[in-house]
């Protein structure tokens, strides 16, 4: 299973990079589970200074932007 994990502050950005994740893991045929970030030290702890951040695995793949599904799924 991924772990998929949105690392922001609940913004505009922050909710369509959510449900861009959630719809490149379903078309991926992907086994997930979303994780939001908030906390801003937690964030920080990413090494991650501006959101929004995407995280599979914990591994930051993505930081300041919304990526598209397309680009999500090459990720998974």
């Amino acid at each position: 299973m991924k772990k998929i994990q949105i690392l922001g502050t609940g913004c505009a950005k922050c909710m369509k990079l959510t449900e861009n994740a959630e719809k490149a893991a379903r078309d991926a045929g992907v086994e997930f589970e979303i994780e939001k970030v908030q906390n801003i030290n937690d964030i920080m702890n990413y090494g991650v200074m501006i959101t929004p951040a995407l995280a599979v695995d914990g591994v930051v793949k993505s930081v300041g932007k919304v990526l598209s599904v397309e680009e999500i799924k090459k990720f998974l």
